[in-house]
């Protein structure tokens, strides 16, 4: 019997979708329901369900987000669940899930719609057998989908990082730094010599750099690129990094893996 898991922050459209999917699916238990990005990662790691239906606006993480941390961090083994985005109609968003081939329905969810994407669900369950390559593909969609932001105006680039400790205030420039590890509610800023703590989110800096030298290489860890001396995968897709001036390792997740490539 497959299972499925939903993420949708209000309550009433979660309790009208799980009511919609008994109706059209009686065969699908609902494993849970949550109401924000980070617990539905959390739950589906322990649960596994096979289908995961992801509200893209969530408090805190987002859908998007949610699918990514679940792509980071899913075991070696299990099928990767089939991933189901929920949305309010936005031109951009449906356009970028069309083209990646992604299901995805538009709220409020309408019967003849879910019925449509339940079928297809219900095939691609059907076609999985051993060595299936859904995460792979999920993977190649979610690149797409994370780095297809619709265009705004040019964000200056950081030249120097403020980081301030009480009353003083470390002048960081910006090529010193060797990468950024998100850490709680403030930002690791780790150089050569040195740790600084600042208080800005990732998706607030990654606009302020050149992303030619600057790599996002987890959802939580961004790399100078020059800074990286070597670069080896393992057996589930992960690459580990050692640094220039640094004895510390760090791991690239599968997400980003992509980027390590021989010349």
């Amino acid at each position: 019997m497959p299972t499925a898991l939903i993420a949708e922050d209000e309550p009433l459209l979660a309790a009208g979708l799980q009511a919609e999917l008994a109706r059209l699916w009686p065969e699908l238990q609902i494993a849970a329901v949550e109401g924000d990005g980070a617990s539905a990662v959390t739950r589906a790691l322990q649960l596994q369900p096979a289908v995961c239906f992801f509200d893209i606006r969530m408090p805190g993480m987002s859908g998007l987000e949610a699918a990514q941390a679940l792509a980071e961090d899913w075991p070696e083994g299990p099928a990767f669940p089939l991933l189901v985005f929920v949305t309010a109609y936005d031109q951009y968003a449906l356009k970028a899930f069309e083209a990646q081939a992604v299901d995805y329905l538009v709220k409020p969810v309408d019967g003849p719609r879910l019925a449509a994407c339940i079928e297809r669900l219900k095939r691609r369950l059907a076609d999985r057998g051993p060595g299936d390559p859904a995460l792979d593909r999920t993977l190649a969609q979610l690149r797409a989908l994370l780095g297809t932001a619709p265009a705004g105006a040019a964000t200056p680039k950081l030249e120097v990082i403020q980081a301030s400790v009480g009353n003083l205030v470390h002048m960081v420039p910006i090529d010193e730094v060797l990468y950024f590890e998100a850490a709680d509610k403030y930002l690791r800023v780790i150089t050569t010599e040195r740790e600084h703590l600042i208080r800005l989110s990732l998706r607030e800096l990654m606009p302020q750099l050149d992303a030619q030298k600057f790599w996002q290489v987890h959802r939580s860890l961004v790399v100078r690129a020059s800074a990286i001396a070597t670069a080896l995968r393992d057996e589930s897709g992960k690459v580990h990094l050692t640094l220039r001036g640094r004895p510390e390792r760090l791991t690239a997740s599968r997400l980003y893996a992509h980027l390590f490539k021989g010349m």
